[in-house]
């Protein structure tokens, strides 16, 4: 019997691809892109209309229990992209190469992209940096493995940096942003995230470059956003972030649900004859 009450089946669209992103900046589409690191997740988000799953190396911090991405290794990133791919049929899967799997060799990088392509699912990988990684864009291109590209705070160099800090506010800095974007492109990006940037650095980006920009604490005029999952439904910790909008609060529901379990386990409420099964069939 169909339960008529129940919501409709999610019928999805045409898949998205890097011409479909291209497509949606010339058109001034916005790209709505999030993160996931598991089956559920992945197929909340493609239900819910998201256009670009990044399976981000932030999965250390929200699921790992690391205190930043820097531990990631390739086969944690290789496990939940696979997962999350198994999620999604219609958006576009986008997996970090984590760090030291791609700046030092790129030989390494073609390996290490190549797995998180054929193994885990993904339809490309991101990767953090400027100039220094240009070439190892080309070679990863060469094998037909999109990348994104990722400016501004760059967590993979956290230590560097000194901690998680709005970058591109000096001139020079700006300029320096700038032109690695530009140079990201020439190497064969096929979008760039833009994190922790002034508004007025993310827009000029924006407008010079022919790929989409996708930003994350960088104002409102990138091509698409991004954001973390677990900060948007509000299941963090912590508390948000100034770029962070919470859309629920995920956690305090959990709590109270997980609460009122262990309160009826323990004065026998729980379970009920309506969870129990008799010896009548």
């Amino acid at each position: 019997m169909i339960d008529k009450k129940a919501p409709p089946r999610y019928t999805p669209a045409k898949p998205v691809t890097i011409a479909t992103l291209l497509e949606m900046k010339r058109k001034g589409l916005k790209i709505a892109m999030l993160t996931a690191y598991d089956f559920p997740t992945a197929r909340l988000a493609e239900e819910a209309g998201v256009d670009v799953i990044l399976v981000g190396d932030s999965v250390g911090m929200t699921k790992l229990g690391y205190t930043s991405t820097l531990p990631v290794t390739v086969e944690e990133m290789l496990h939940h992209t696979k997962a999350a791919a198994r999620g999604s049929v219609r958006a576009l899967i986008v997996a970090d190469m984590p760090y030291l799997s791609y700046e030092v060799d790129p030989k390494e990088a073609l390996r290490h992209a190549g797995r998180l392509i054929k193994e885990g699912g993904a339809h490309a990988v991101k990767v953090e940096g400027g100039m220094e990684i240009a070439a190892t864009v080309k070679e990863l291109l060469k094998v037909n493995v999109p990348v994104f590209g990722h400016l501004g705070l760059t967590p993979q160099a956290v230590n560097r940096l000194g901690g998680y800090r709005v970058q591109g506010r000096r001139p020079e800095d700006a300029e320096r942003i700038l032109t690695e974007a530009r140079v990201l492109e020439g190497a064969g990006c096929c979008a760039v995230v833009l994190e922790c940037v002034p508004s007025e650095l993310a827009k000029e980006v924006t407008k010079r470059l022919q790929i989409p920009t996708i930003g994350i604490g960088a104002g409102p005029h990138c091509d698409g956003q991004v954001l973390v999952s677990d900060d948007l439904l509000g299941l963090s910790e912590n508390g948000p972030t100034k770029f962070v909008k919470r859309y629920a609060d995920l956690r305090a529901v959990a709590l109270k649900a997980v609460g009122e379990y262990c309160r009826e386990v323990r004065d026998g409420s729980f379970p009920g004859p309506e969870h129990s099964f008799t010896s009548k069939a």
